[in-house]
């Protein structure tokens, strides 16, 4: 929009997971819709990228959820909503998307050193 790099709400249809607008971040609110048939289907495009920050899950079947919910490799995932977080919580991605922890009692872990000293005294 005028010069700067901000993109409208988008979505884009018809899109195979080999475009580019597929594999690569976007920082925006974009979608890229890939078709689908079947739930594994469905898991092999969503872990068929370097990234892995967050995922959505939007079904009925709680089911359903725990299980495409365990089987997508990004660090966190949300269901029937988007962008949820809450500073209690952990906050982490996987994959390309980072390693690094924030939030909950895991991020305490980037704060501290373990060290083992032995003395003999004797």
């Amino acid at each position: 929009i005028d010069g700067g790099y901000f993109v409208p709400p988008t979505v884009y249809a018809d899109v195979t997971n080999e475009m580019t607008i597929a594999r690569e971040e976007i920082f925006g609110p974009v979608l890229s819709a890939i078709p689908f048939d079947t739930e594994e289907e469905a898991i092999a495009l969503a872990n068929d990228t370097v990234y892995g920050l967050g995922g959505g899950v939007w079904s009925r079947d709680v089911g359903r959820v725990h299980r495409v919910a365990h089987a997508i490799r990004t660090g966190m995932v949300w269901t029937n909503c988007y962008g949820v977080t809450d500073p209690a919580v952990t906050f982490v991605g996987s994959k390309q998307s980072g390693y690094g922890v924030k939030g909950g009692p895991y991020a305490i872990d980037e704060f501290l050193a373990a060290k083992t000293v032995w003395v003999n005294l004797g």
